[in-house]
């Protein structure tokens, strides 16, 4: 597995088998990609279409793999030589007539296009029971807010009036003077 030249070792790679793969723009290909997950190394496969090889057969060879996934387009751009590929295999070749196949990124997007143009624009839903409910909970807890509120505005506007009423009745109340009757028994003894 490993390359080796005059007894020393460069790669852990074979470089001869991945050079004879012969990947090129076309091929369905299945990477498989050693990942490192906290300690633990594990395989992740990526299979797509190559969309381009560059730097030929040299060390710094790449090619670029897109596959669609839920809908959304993902590329990766891997080292042909890189020790973290562990596999590469060659599902399926087509024939094409271009080095690098960037048109597919446009492509996908105008089909999508077109597909969208042949929709129609629906204001149509159905609703679960529970988002049934989940709403009307909604809007009674909303009401009992504002229930609430009015009824604390009301007590304020309420306990304000009494205030006023209060204030009136007190400013009308005639202004009694205390006055206290001294006896002449005490202005003699306040005399001595």
């Amino acid at each position: 597995m490993n390359t080796t030249i005059s007894g020393i070792t460069i790669s852990s790679v074979n470089m001869e088998d991945r050079k004879n793969l012969g990947i090129k723009a076309g091929d369905t290909v299945r990477v498989h990609q050693k990942i490192q997950d906290k300690g633990k190394t594990r395989i992740q496969v990526f299979e797509g279409l190559v969309l381009a090889r560059k730097h030929g057969a040299e060390a710094g060879a790449t090619f670029t793999v897109r596959k669609v996934v839920d809908g959304i387009g993902v590329e990766k751009i891997f080292p042909l030589y890189s020790p973290q590929i562990d596999k590469i295999e060659i599902m399926r070749r087509s024939t094409v007539r271009k080095a690098k196949l960037y048109y597919i990124r446009e492509k996908v997007a105008r089909e999508v296009k077109r597909q969208m143009r042949r929709m129609r624009l629906m204001n149509v839903s159905s609703e679960s029971e529970m988002e049934v409910k989940a709403e009307n909970d909604r809007k009674a807890a909303e009401e009992a807010a504002k229930k609430a509120e009015a009824d604390r505005l009301e007590a304020e506007a309420k306990a304000a009036e009494e205030a006023r009423i209060a204030a009136e009745e007190a400013a009308k109340a005639p202004v009694e003077v205390a006055t206290e009757e001294v006896t002449t028994e005490e202005k003699e003894e306040e005399v001595k």
